[in-house]
């Protein structure tokens, strides 16, 4: 007989997290998240998701042993359509716990006046933790959904349907198309009228402000969208500057004007692996320390303004921004990530400069 306890009534949030290692314990290619990363999730203080929505977690339980665990929520987009959603599922491989747990979410969410739930997702921003992986060719990145494969059957038998897919993209220097692309680039690049520029920390203020600029523009048209402010932003950028070096984020500008972004960080979980989820004071020296042999970047946010797009500006940086990596060696593959079917001009043009697929995530949706 299975129980169902919630956190952190009934069940501690240590055995939300024990389910996990339960399910991945022979799985080479598993990197543990960081505790720390999913707990701001549940955080209201921490989580902008709170404004406008709420969120519930449980554990379930044969007999004293855990054997999975589930998030249901739901969120508030621009248009006032409440969007109701469940994540950080990690079942053993068995379909009645599965089932158990998505009726706890549907239960929950109908109570809460939902008709659908997505899943599994984030409570919160897309960026992380978000699809079910249905193909990989490399290790999980960091904050990057990462599942067994009999998960896909739990999502379809119960009857969740794809509503859409993401690829991350890898791309290393051998067979980057160099010649071709510098020759696309060439007409931005040789344009005296743009403008491309690495970031520079020490005028964190006016970067903060051009990104945010970027962004409400490139942006305002997603059903999710919810503008950045530039504190926010200065803030985000000081918590990340130990994975982002000023090489790795490009911006461009059409004569003052900040028009597009393309930014990258180190893909940590090459050290992240060995940290088993927490990020002590000790491990933070660590990571410091082995920062220095990681050989990929994970490219997070790339985008330009609509009255510039298709005019090459997209090109330009990613020639500016390869030019920056020859200046560091050790970097040897470059990923792009969560690029939605959605988006076909993308996922063209990374085609064409040599990348291949890495990983493939499923986003589903339950109707009730």
């Amino acid at each position: 007989m299975f129980t169902l306890k919630q956190v952190p009534a009934e069940a501690s949030i240590a055995d939300f997290h024990a389910v996990a290692k339960l399910v991945y314990k022979n799985d080479p290619d598993y990197i543990q998240p960081l505790t720390k990363d999913i707990e701001e999730v549940f955080d209201s203080t921490q989580n902008a998701a709170f404004e406008g929505g709420d969120i519930i977690r449980w554990v379930l339980y044969d007999g004293n042993n855990t054997i999975g665990r589930v998030a249901a929520f739901y969120q508030t987009k621009n248009n006032g359509e409440r969007m109701g959603g469940m994540g950080f599922f990690e079942c053993i491989e068995s379909r009645d716990a599965a089932y158990t747990l998505f009726d706890a979410c549907k239960n929950w969410l109908q109570e809460k006046g939902l008709s659908y739930m997505d899943g599994p997702v984030n409570f919160g921003d897309r960026d992380s933790f978000w699809g079910l992986l249905v193909e990989k060719h490399s290790y999980p990145s960091y904050r990057e959904a990462y599942q067994p494969n009999y998960y896909r059957g739990f999502f379809e038998d119960y009857g969740f349907e794809k509503i859409f897919e993401q690829k991350t993209c890898d791309i290393t220097y051998d067979v980057l198309n160099v010649e071709r692309f510098g020759r696309l680039a060439g007409r931005a690049l040789s344009n005296p009228k743009y403008r491309f520029v690495r970031l520079d920390y020490s005028r964190l203020d006016k970067f903060s402000a051009d990104f945010v600029r970027i962004y409400n523009e490139a942006w305002a048209h997603h059903e999710d969208f919810k503008p950045l402010t530039i504190e926010k932003m200065m803030a985000r950028l000081k918590k990340v500057k130990p994975v982002l070096p000023a090489d790795f984020a490009v911006f461009a500008y059409a004569d003052d004007r900040p028009i597009g972004f393309y930014v990258s960080i180190l893909e940590v979980n090459q050290v992240f692996r060995y940290f088993d989820g927490k990020l002590s004071v000790w491990n933070m020296l660590r990571f410091l320390w082995m920062r220095r042999n990681i050989n990929k970047v994970r490219g997070i946010v790339f985008g330009v303004v609509p009255d510039f797009q298709n005019l090459g500006i997209e090109t330009g940086m990613i020639m500016t921004f390869y030019e920056c990596l020859k200046r560091k060696p050790q970097i040897t593959v470059a990923e792009l990530a969560w690029i939605g079917d959605f988006n076909p001009k993308m996922l063209s043009m990374l085609e064409s400069l040599g990348a291949y697929t890495a990983k493939i995530h499923y986003t589903y949706r339950k109707i009730f």
